[in-house]
């Protein structure tokens, strides 16, 4: 469907059932949130809300709430795109037959960026404070833009086919921002804006930035695509929504996307940076206050019938899980077209994303030998660690495709137990120390630092696993033992106090472990609550991996080190309780979910929904 703006797609979707109104007056602050979430918890509509309190401006939410949804609204471009991004990984097919994939290369031709001037004419002037000023979390450190569409031009190489639109989030007021004068932008520096920052701060320059809300759906689809090599996000968004993406630049240079609904212009001088967040975000805690670019407000604009964009970010799933469904429906196996011998990975949501990758790869280095064991797979596995966004990966599982041909990273309880059955922890467990983590993960020992490991499982099945809860003679300390999946132990933990008492308690268990029967059992989990923890395997995947710094804290029974390499004749153990560096977790406010479970009573908007 080729929307022409944000509320084309609102009017479609209300239509055909997709999207309800809230036409009470709700609070920006937790209470627009605290709907979203209820409402994609229940697998429910989009959400148009009519009243903001303190805003002028109408909100929608929860566009991309469902992979059915979202392809519902690309419904008549799919598969022209997918042709597309394939075409880009592999060019030489449209020489081998440049008949069939000739719609494709008119796609691309025709979704190139229109400049168009006239546009300028209906946009209107605001400011920062009339926006809707959305809270999602209680510790937030103010409001946020959480569907922003932020674009920036290369100094070096100005123009809209050189540069980069991304989805960073932007802080709007809070801190120390002078209301309506000064936002706050996070992003790693890695990214396309960060190189963009980069060249601008080396000639002295400010950084022109243009931050876009809402518009046709294919704009903030496109800010987060991973997009190959010499596709711009402009032009992608333009094939997905069948609308060549229309831009001006205004009175001061600054681009502008004419679709829109919402455009805030700003400077980023070099070093000028300020606190920002803390902010509740996608591993399910908060990341914390640190200095980030500061933006200088030039000009708030909006059309005169403008709609404010927005999402919640919590511990997945989430929206945004839909959207990586989404994105993987239309790149399928471009990743793995990168890394010779890669079948599959996955980063898994339910772990945070970044946290977890699980891959699958080729192992053919050694086929004569009588025990296969993992090579091949480790040098794929280093391949996928310098990937772009993969490299954030903290804890790494690959198995290879010669043992199961129908091995699926996505069955997280199947691949996990597929590895845990053919792992030799002697050594399979390969650690890369003192290393970047996601900005986001304060498992680590520092913003940005920690650890990262490789886990990797070739050959035959070594092992039968349990899923029998074994008798255990545990010594002080650990206590309420639960069998989260076969194979997984979990012990639940005192509190942890620091490294010294953790090594020391942990040297007592493995000693009461040793001599126990734990063949069944390969991993072990330490947590702060054993029930939540095993009660599903989401629960599992999320404290296992997002509490734990693997150099730090994995241990293992019978552990030993030779030629600098660690590993464990027993069982694996990780400790994954809480640490005192790390962030707090995302907690609901009582009061608010109140007022939204009377939202769903009889003559509520919700009524029916939740």
């Amino acid at each position: 469907m080729a929307y022409k703006s944000l509320a084309e797609c609102v009017s479609d979707l209300e239509k055909h059932g997709h999207l309800i109104r809230i036409k009470e007056e709700v609070d920006p602050y937790l209470e627009m949130a605290a709907i979203h979430l209820r409402v994609f918890e229940s697998k429910g509509p989009a959400l148009f809300f009519e009243k903001v309190k303190g805003s002028p401006f109408p909100a929608v939410s929860n566009l991309f709430g469902t992979l059915e949804r979202s392809k519902f609204i690309f419904r008549d471009t799919l598969p022209k795109v997918q042709a597309l991004v394939g075409l880009r990984n592999d060019p030489m097919k449209v020489l081998k037959n440049p008949f069939k994939y000739a719609g494709s290369a008119l796609s691309a031709l025709s979704a190139l960026p229109w400049k168009t001037p006239s546009a300028k004419q209906k946009f209107l002037k605001t400011s920062i404070s009339q926006l809707p000023q959305i809270v999602n979390w209680p510790m937030d450190g103010g409001p946020f833009v959480t569907m922003p569409q932020v674009y920036t031009e290369d100094v070096e190489k100005p123009g809209v086919l050189n540069s980069n639109l991304g989805m960073y989030r932007i802080q709007l007021g809070g801190n120390d921002y002078v209301q309506d004068q000064e936002i706050g932008l996070h992003y790693q520096i890695h990214r396309g804006i960060g190189v963009h920052q980069s060249k601008a701060n080396a000639l002295g320059q400010p950084l022109k930035v243009s931050i876009f809300v809402g518009g046709p759906p294919s704009h903030p689809l496109a800010a987060v695509m991973p997009l190959p090599e010499g596709l711009s996000e402009m032009t992608f968004a333009g094939a997905l929504g069948d609308r060549r993406f229309r831009y001006f630049y205004d009175d001061e240079g600054f681009c502008i996307s004419a679709d829109a609904d919402f455009i805030i212009t700003g400077t980023v001088y070099p070093n000028d940076n300020k606190p920002e967040g803390p902010f509740g975000d996608h591993l399910g805690y908060y990341s914390l206050t640190h200095p980030f670019p500061l933006m200088k407000v030039h000009n708030v604009y909006h059309k005169p019938d403008a709609i404010w964009s927005f999402t919640v970010v919590g511990r997945p799933p989430q929206e945004d899980t839909s959207f990586g469904a989404l994105i993987h429906e239309i790149t399928g196996s471009a990743i793995p077209q990168e890394i010779h011998g890669l079948k599959e990975v996955h980063a898994v949501d339910a772990a945070g994303v970044h946290p977890l990758l699980f891959a699958i790869g080729s192992e053919r280095y050694t086929p004569y030998l009588k025990e296969r064991s993992p090579q091949e797979i480790l040098t794929i596995a280093n391949h996928i660690l310098g990937k772009n966004q993969l490299s954030l990966a903290k804890y790494v599982f690959i198995a290879a495709k010669e043992d199961d041909a129908t091995l699926d990273t996505h069955n997280i309880s199947g691949f996990l137990s597929h590895i845990l059955e053919r792992v030799d922890f002697t050594r399979d467990v390969h650690f890369y120390t003192n290393t970047t983590i996601d900005t986001l993960d304060y498992s680590g020992d520092g913003l940005n630092s920690g650890s990262k490991v490789v886990i990797a499982a070739a050959g035959e099945k070594k092992r039968v696993l349990s899923s029998k809860l074994p008798a255990l003679n545990l010594p002080g300390g650990f206590s309420n033992p639960q069998v989260a999946d076969q194979g997984i132990l979990i012990l639940e933990g005192n509190s942890f106090l620091n490294a010294e008492k953790t090594a020391a308690e942990i040297a007592i268990l493995n000693l009461s472990l040793k001599d126990q029967d734990l063949t069944g059992f390969p991993l072990i989990v330490i947590a702060d609550d054993a029930e939540f923890t095993a009660k599903n395997i989401d629960n599992l995947v999320w404290v296992a991996f997002t509490r734990s710094n693997p150099a730090a804290d994995i241990y293992g029974t019978n552990d030993f080190t030779a030629n600098k390499h660690w590993g464990c004749k027993g069982s694996l153990i990780i400790d994954a309780r809480k640490k005192p560096h790390h962030a707090p977790e995302l907690i609901r406010d009582a009061e608010v979910e109140k007022r939204v479970d009377a939202l769903g009573q009889k003559g509520g908007s919700l009524f029916g929904v939740i």
